[in-house]
């Protein structure tokens, strides 16, 4: 097993790309950390952890409040005595065009999206640096590219990008290692209400022909997760069907 005894904390873990790399971290022995703010998706996944036969803790936590941080990463601490793997996914969209984008639109996502994955990882270094041992995987976009009516999104994945070189450099005295991997179109709920034309046009785009599934996205996850990694850092990784090779 890839992460037999590591411990692992997937913020959003409740559903989609984060359901799926809970689910995908525990069939490789991962001792799990689900985060998220809705209370019922997480405890659904947690069950299906269990039948996996790992360990799981469930911390119902605003990426966004530093105070639920850190309580998450102690209570974490107190079950499993550490934590090697902090998996940034929470996120949100709020799609509209400049012109109209409100700064409610712009703030939230950008608090989420950015915020959230800086005070995240902001805290998990405490305990990695401790350790001297980590592996912070943080949640980029094919939107970071830029995208029409997402320039909220498109600025907050593009600051996780940057955030996530700087990770890199001042995390790699101690062993931690930053990647950020930068999903395309992906099945999940972010996707599920695009209009049928609109998933038509996007999906012709992509060489691939179709969107990723969640377990896709999990399945780098995992690698960068993994020891074989482990010569790896500061690297941004599209999973994208190759869409990106054409932008």
């Amino acid at each position: 097993m890839r992460l037999k005894n590591k411990v692992a904390l997937i913020t959003g873990g409740g559903s989609g790309i984060g359901e799926a790399t809970v689910l995908r971290f525990s069939e490789e022995g991962a001792k799990i950390v689900i985060n998220d703010v809705n209370a019922e998706d997480a405890n659904k996944v947690a069950k299906k952890v269990k039948a996996n036969g790992c360990e799981v803790l469930v911390c119902i936590a605003d990426v966004t409040n530093k105070n639920d941080i850190e309580d998450m990463i102690n209570k974490t601490i107190e079950k499993f005595g550490r934590l090697d793997i902090l998996v940034n996914n929470a996120g949100i969209n709020r799609d509209s065009f400049v012109k109209k984008m409100s700064e409610e639109q712009w703030d939230k996502v950008i608090e989420i999206n950015l915020k959230g994955t800086f005070l995240c990882a902001q805290v998990a270094l405490g305990q990695m640096i401790k350790q001297n041992y980590g592996r912070i995987i943080n949640t980029a976009s094919i939107g970071a590219l830029g995208n029409i009516g997402q320039a909220n999104y498109s600025a907050s994945k593009a600051g996780v990008i940057g955030l996530t070189k700087t990770l890199a450099l001042e995390g790699a005295r101690y062993n931690i290692n930053v990647n950020c991997v930068s999903p395309g179109a992906t099945n999940t709920a972010m996707t599920a209400n695009m209009p049928p034309e609109i998933a038509k046009f996007v999906k012709e785009k992509i060489p691939l022909k179709r969107f990723a599934e969640p377990k896709e996205i999990a399945n780098m996850h995992l690698f960068l997760a993994s020891e074989e990694a482990s010569y790896i850092t500061g690297q941004v990784i599209f999973v994208d069907g190759g869409i990106s090779v054409g932008i």
